[in-house]
């Protein structure tokens, strides 16, 4: 039964017992269609943006103010696939994502000995080659999880003002502190470091790998003591020179030369220097993986290498990148054969297989 009567907005329906049921108001009724309807469209737009739209997990800074020009407007003007980012750059958030399926990023980058870590820890999708097309890539960027993008290289540097007689020349020199005084700062990862106490211990740079441990890290007792800042981050680094909080470093070789560009007294130092390449990837189970091989697809082509190299002075691995690249700035970046010759590369099948314990133990050593 149903009965009508006057409500503060006019006639309304009011259910009332009715053999123990009830019945819906035709007034809620009409409310709840009229929202449903709304909200259908609302939440299939929203679903729809997410669909079309990546996060990609960046260094920050200058790196991705350069990706930003050379891949993500690019890309988005492509296909209409939008890009957040999200900073900086970690192994341990890629192992979380894929443990928990709780995923802040779908594409990264890694350098080759974490990305092989990776690989066979099985953190990585397998590439999707439905959608990236191996034609437009050199050899070397061809992996099984992932498309190499960049050459990078660390190595030391020195503000010129601090030593007007000229600067240390080797990682023997940086753990010189008599000779060449001055607060001193080293990249905070575990095999980098190592390896610079072994260079500084002597040992040649095509005999550092595989790695003696044990003698890296005696050689790093010494010059702990001496470290001001164990940093983490690109734009950290550039502002420790700039600011002259330290006056010699380890250093990405694009972030010295962006300082030397921008006036700062700086001189980077190439032998020595540890090169090394990085690869694109997707963390396993990310359910936006199709569009981020796509992005991988167009990022790795060797016009958008080019772009991004020629800004930040990375070295291509896509071989027709140097067909968009001046000499003069070819000259500046890692892959140089003249640089290449007096630098070092990472073993990323040692140290796929012992990065855990490397960086476990390196950790231990720092807190102590």
């Amino acid at each position: 039964m149903t009965t009508w009567s006057e409500g503060e907005t006019g006639v309304e329906r009011r259910p009332v017992e009715n053999g123990g049921g009830s019945l819906t108001s035709r007034r809620t009724f009409l409310k709840a269609t009229a929202g449903a309807t709304v909200l259908a469209p609302v939440a299939a737009r929203r679903a729809a943006a997410q669909e079309n739209t990546i996060a990609v997990n960046t260094w920050g800074g200058s790196w991705t103010a350069a990706e930003e020009v050379a891949y993500f407007k690019p890309f988005t003007e492509k296909t209409g696939i939008k890009i957040t980012t999200v900073a900086p750059v970690s192994f341990a958030k890629l192992k979380a994502q894929v443990q928990t399926r709780n995923y802040e990023w779908d594409v990264s980058s890694l350098n080759s000995p974490e990305h092989r870590q990776a690989e066979q820890e099985g953190l990585l999708e397998p590439v999707d080659w439905s959608v990236v097309n191996k034609a437009n890539f050199g050899a070397n960027q061809l992996g099984t999880h992932g498309i190499g993008n960049v050459a990078l290289a660390t190595g030391l540097v020195y503000r010129k003002d601090k030593f007007p007689a000229g600067g240390p020349k080797s990682w023997a020199d940086f753990w010189d502190v008599k000779r060449f005084p001055g607060a001193r700062s080293l990249y905070n990862r575990s095999f980098t470091s190592v390896a610079y106490g072994l260079l500084a211990d002597g040992v040649p740079t095509d005999k550092v790998f595989p790695m003696d441990v044990d003698r890296g890290f005696r050689k790093l007792d010494q010059i702990k003591p001496h470290i001001k800042v164990w940093w983490t981050q690109g734009n950290q680094s550039q502002q420790l020179l700039r600011d002259g909080e330290v006056d010699l470093m380890a250093i990405w070789n694009a972030r010295a030369n962006e300082l030397s560009e921008q006036g700062l007294a700086v001189e980077f130092v190439w032998n020595q220097a540890e090169s090394y390449s990085g690869s694109w990837f997707v963390p396993k189970g990310t359910p936006r993986a199709k569009n981020a091989w796509r992005f991988i697809d167009f990022a790795a082509q060797a016009k958008p290498q080019a772009d991004f190299c020629a800004r930040l002075s990375y070295g291509p691995l896509n071989p027709k990148a140097f067909d968009f690249i001046a000499p003069a700035q070819a000259r500046k970046m890692p892959t140089y054969p003249e640089n290449l010759k007096v630098g070092f590369t990472p073993d990323a099948t040692w140290l796929g297989a012992n990065l855990p314990k490397l960086r476990e133990r390196f950790s231990q050593w720092l807190s102590t």
